[in-house]
């Protein structure tokens, strides 16, 4: 049985992309086929996690899939090297990038695209990648793709900053989710001061959406010297970070 876990924000600035690569990476080395796409086609970015700093290394992609130029599996990159020793013998773990290149991103912004076929390549790859989780990194705020990610959705995973601007665009997604009868929300707070008791915040959180915190993540001078070269979960298994990411990917596998 497959599951879709999206990750969202309502603002972007939340770390969501970084957050999604981490928890796909951590529950790929518990020894699950998973698979993340890039749907931020209007601001890719996730593949600089994976190690294509250019993107361009990374063709076809989603937007030649849109275009119909190629199958949606023919854009699943095996990029299980990334876990390195952090794998079991089942661990794969692909990715379906967006295009960097200024032209492609134009023609979508300028063109859109069919956002049923997103829907259709998102059954395709659950079966043509025996996947046991496929994680959808979203655009910000909501819109059409945001909609239908959240709609097809088993678990969302909603990213938002102890920041009142944060919390009120986060209200408006999970009313819609809730209409939508997503059948799992978590909540991951991130880039929270230090200073901060973070168990109150978490309950404070919980408290105003009446949804479970799956983990409260800390600013971290790490991270931010990491600066997106590479996967942090992987790259520091021993640090107090990893292991909240590690405690909210499982809340995302059971």
């Amino acid at each position: 049985m497959s599951t879709i876990v999206s990750i969202h924000s309502y603002r972007g600035g939340t770390g969501k992309s970084n957050s999604t690569a981490n928890l796909a990476a951590v529950v790929a080395s518990y020894g699950y086929r998973v698979a993340v796409v890039d749907t931020d086609i209007q601001s890719p970015g996730i593949h600089v996690l994976f190690g294509y700093g250019d993107g361009q290394q990374l063709e076809p992609c989603l937007n030649q899939y849109l275009w119909g130029k190629c199958s949606i599996s023919d854009a699943a990159h095996d990029v299980t090297h990334v876990l390195g020793s952090n794998k079991r013998e089942k661990s794969k773990i692909f990715l379906i990038p967006s295009s960097v290149k200024a032209s492609e991103i134009a023609r979508v912004l300028r063109e859109g695209y069919d956002v049923g076929l997103l829907n259709d390549g998102f059954d395709m790859l659950l079966e043509d990648l025996e996947l046991d989780y496929l994680f959808i990194d979203t655009h910000p705020g909501l819109n059409e793709e945001t909609l239908l990610s959240i709609t097809i959705s088993d678990i969302l995973v909603l990213i938002l900053r102890p920041d009142r601007q944060d919390y009120q665009g986060t209200a408006v997604t999970v009313d819609v989710a809730r209409k939508l009868e997503v059948p799992k929300m978590l909540m991951v707070v991130n880039k929270a001061p230090i200073s901060f008791d973070f168990s109150t915040l978490q309950e404070e959180v919980e408290q105003t959406y009446d949804v479970p915190v799956a983990g409260v993540l800390p600013h971290s001078e790490e991270m931010m010297i990491l600066a997106s070269e590479g996967i942090f979960a992987l790259k520091y298994p021993d640090n107090s970070l990893t292991q909240t990411i590690d405690n909210i990917a499982r809340s995302i596998t059971t």
